[in-house]
């Protein structure tokens, strides 16, 4: 009796900042395939602050002047962000200003004045934000204040896609987002696990250290290797410490967060590379129904306990 192999079908397009990769495997088909492009690119237009016209970029523009209203998505969206904000735990949604002084991953990237720091150090404040639950409307209060939801918005996204997709009868899919990845469904191996590969920090995009064995999950990483800057041999890394504004300085590479949502894992790997190892493995483990994989800058690797069995470090790390 000869195998029945399945194909999944891919979808692969620009958008959030990345290379976006969409699979599903039949009976689903190229009709979910697009109608996940299309709720992704929704969302960015209405998310993103990479453009002039948003929904968001409508609120940075009111800065100091007038409460602006939004629709429910954005705004139970924003009002997430900002209650994480405000636990002070290195989640920030009101970095926006800090990140477009320093512009790493963009053009005109550049080590900015002690001065230009100490002023955006002022306007990052989460706790400078109002939300009106009935008018839907998000206010910063100082002029220059910018909301910044790179670190949630993917997250996000791709929880939307996924209750779609399963609304619509997906039984197996992927949704990777640049590297943040969601799992739909059983996989099509035997076992109906999946194996997904995290990282190398030191290696080019898609070298694994280690392969995770799992169930249905989303998997997601900060890391300091995707956007930089070196300037005079010393390199800067994308994922700012609010007290300081500086990139926040530690012996981390990345945090992978696997967890059920993804938008849970975008909040809590910012949240674990910030707090350092000690301190963001103590965090992780109090938390139900999340674990993470820290790789050091030295390519050490730990895991929460709730990963002990299930990744598995590939054969050579440095060769």
């Amino acid at each position: 009796m000869e195998a029945i192999i399945i194909e999944l079908k891919k979808q692969k397009f620009r958008g959030l900042g990345t290379v976006i990769t969409l699979s599903v495997a039949p009976p689903a088909n190229q009709i979910q395939l697009q109608q996940a492009e299309q709720m992704i690119n929704r969302y960015e237009d209405t998310l993103t602050v990479n453009r002039d016209q948003s929904e968001v970029m409508n609120i940075n523009h009111q800065a100091g002047i007038a409460p602006v209203q939004v629709s429910e998505s954005t705004y139970e969206l924003i009002k997430t962000a900002v209650q994480v904000s405000r636990k002070h735990l290195g989640f920030n949604v009101a970095i926006g200003p800090l990140v477009k002084l320093w512009k790493i991953g963009f053009d005109g990237a550049n080590k900015p004045s002690e001065e230009a720091i100490k002023h955006c150090l002022q306007l990052i404040n989460p706790d400078a934000i109002e939300l009106s639950d009935e008018e839907h409307s998000v206010y910063l209060k100082f002029t220059g204040m910018e909301l910044d939801l790179g670190g949630i918005a993917k997250g996000y996204i791709a929880d939307a896609v996924k209750q779609m997709w399963i609304k619509n009868g997906v039984q197996t899919g992927i949704i990777d987002l640049g590297g943040n990845v969601l799992l739909v469904g059983n996989s099509i191996h035997d076992d109906q696990m999946w194996n997904v590969g995290v990282q190398n920090p030191v290696k080019d995009r898609h070298i694994p250290i280690g392969i995770l064995h799992i169930p249905e999950k989303s998997i997601g990483t900060s890391g300091i290797y995707e956007r930089k800057l070196v300037i005079d041999g010393h390199e800067y890394h994308h994922m700012f410490d609010s007290l300081t504004g500086y990139p926040i300085a530690n012996d981390l590479a990345s945090v992978t967060i696997v967890s059920n949502q993804s938008i849970d894992g975008e909040i809590w790997s910012t949240i674990a590379f910030y707090q350092g190892i000690d301190h963001g493995k103590e965090l992780i483990e109090a938390e139900p129904g999340v674990e993470a994989i820290f790789i050091k800058r030295d390519l050490s690797v730990e895991v929460t306990s709730g990963l002990t069995e299930s990744f598995q470090l590939t054969t050579s790390l440095t060769s």
